[in-house]
Order: C-alpha cells, then structure tokens, then sequence
C-alpha cells in the first residue's frame, strides 16, 4: 500500500529534551488523522517535521514520496498548513484575505476567481465576503483561515490545534468541511485535545511525552482495551478512590465528573466490586478518554519492566 504518510522512527531533540521519540507512523490518502494527546506531548513538533519546515534528530519520514529531510522543498508547495494562530489580515475584507493567499500560492489570474468563490463556498462564509475580517465571529475567521490554508487544493493538509478558542458548534462545522475534503481525496492530519473531534477521525495517533502510544481507528482502539470498563456512582468518590484503585481486581480508577469509571480484569469482577461498595455498577462503552488512561497504564507498565 502507498502511504501519504510515513515515518520510520522519527524523532526529534532539542538540546537534551526530546521532543518526539522514535515514532513511526502510517497515514494512506483520504484519511482523517487525529494527533491526539495533552500540551508538550510532541504533536506540533511531529507536524513541523513532517512540513518540512524543522528537521529530524534522527529516523526518516516520507510525506507523498519525498525525503522530509533531504527533499522539503518538494513537499511545501504540495500540503496546506493551518494553526490556531494562522494568519488573516485583520484591516482587509474576506474576499481581499482569499484573493491575497491566491497570489501567495500562485493560482494564475484567470483562476483565481473561480477558485476564491470555491473556498467562499466550501468554507460557508457565503454573505461575508466584504466584511472586514476584524468584525467576524472567530468561528467564521477560522473557516477562512481553512479557505486560505487549502487555497491550492493540496492533498496533505496539516491543522495543528485549528478548533482552540472556538465554540463546539463552531467545532462541529469545522469538522464537517475536514470530512468533506477527506472524502474528497485529501489526507488531513489534525491535532486535537477534544475528545469529541477524534471521535470522528479516521484514525488516532495518541502521544505522550513524545511517544506514540498506538496509531489505529477509535471503533478498534476500544476493542483492544484489556479489562471489563464499569461506571460507580459513590456517595463520596475522593474518599473511596484510592481504596479502590488498591482492590486486586481493579487496573484502573478514574474521576469522569462525580463518576468513577474502573477497568476490571473481567466482567465477572462486577460482584465482587458490587460487595466492597454496597453499589451496583453499570457496564460502559469506553470512551477515549478512557483509552487514552489504559494506554498511559500500559506504557508504565512497560518502563518498569524495563528498568533495572
């Protein structure tokens, strides 16, 4: 199979601090990847590798066909790049923003207009095409900002952080023009900390501390969770949870609001939790919140083996 995307231990120092260790990584055309995992966990410096714009430690990377450290500038005139802090000229109107990345991605004159109506529409800023760009909802500045990142009509587009102060209806829309482009045929590659935004990725890639925790779809990622997961509603949770987390039969407690959700070793260790708190547990379906505490779990696991 021919990846758009693919990395073969990529990693990344910056002084003694690494950045991004060792990751390797496997993203096909049309799919919507979510980088998915808290700040400092090496998402954005693993997009700047992969862009072209900063170059690996050590490890390879291919990005449609090309070296990333030895052929970047093959690969920026091919990818879309847009950040939370992308940057839209406040004093110029929509269509003025559109027309001027038009010129900064080289789209010949008699297109341009064709192709600014395009990202008008695809972006569903049809209306506010002569409003300043100072005087809009910062949902509208950021589906501009999408029009302008994917101007030329890339096949990689990278998002890193895009939804950040921003409504969740604002997300939602947001969201839907991704799917829509993917359908398309682009690959879309978005890092993200909402939950609910990786929910509809194709694919997760979690990180943390610079590492890859698992690269797969979330329907799969829930399958390979190893333990029954059960919600317990408790009179006084903060009191109880470390006696909890202490009971042999229990890989995992965590708070989920005033919930407890707890990972048991199987689903016949429901009783046996039902006689240490007096109350029934439900059975859940995991979310990836829930995951992403297993995978954490795992890889502690792992680094203890490892030590000496």
């Amino acid at each position: 199979m021919a990846y758009t995307v693919k990395t073969f231990n990529l990693s990344r120092k910056f002084g003694d601090f690494t950045a991004v260790d060792k990751i390797n990584l496997t993203i096909s055309s049309g799919e919507v990847c979510g980088f998915l995992g808290p700040n400092g966990a090496g998402k954005s410096t693993a997009i700047r590798m992969l862009c072209g714009i900063l170059k690996p430690s050590s490890g390879k990377a291919e990005v449609l066909g090309f070296d990333v450290e030895h052929e970047s500038e093959k690969i920026k005139p091919l990818i879309g790049y847009m950040s939370q802090k992308f940057s839209l000229y406040n004093d110029l109107k929509v269509r003025e923003n559109l027309d001027f990345y038009a010129g900064i991605y080289s789209i010949p004159v008699r297109e341009r207009k064709k192709r600014i109506e395009e990202m008008i529409v695809l972006a569903g800023i049809e209306g506010e095409e002569d409003a300043l760009v100072a005087s809009l909802s910062p949902g509208i500045k950021q589906r501009l900002a999408l029009g302008c990142a994917i101007m030329a009509r890339p096949a990689l587009i990278f998002l890193d952080e895009p939804t950040s102060g921003v409504s969740p209806t604002a997300r939602r829309q947001f969201f839907n023009i991704i799917q829509e482009l993917a359908a398309a045929g682009a690959t879309v590659i978005v890092s993200t900390h909402f939950m609910d935004e990786a929910e509809r990725c194709d694919k997760i890639a979690f990180f943390h501390q610079g590492r890859l925790l698992a690269l797969d779809s979330p329907d799969q990622l829930k399958k390979n969770l190893d333990g029954y997961l059960v919600k317990l509603d408790l009179p006084d949770p903060f009191n109880q949870i470390e006696t909890l987390k202490s009971l042999p039969f229990v890989n995992e407690c965590s708070f989920h609001g005033l919930s407890l959700h707890l990972l048991l070793n199987h689903r016949d260790c429901i009783e046996e939790l039902y006689k240490v708190t007096g109350v029934k547990p439900l059975g859940l379906t995991p979310n990836l919140e829930d995951i992403f505490i297993n995978l954490l779990r795992q890889q502690d696991k792992e680094e203890r083996r490892e030590l000496p």
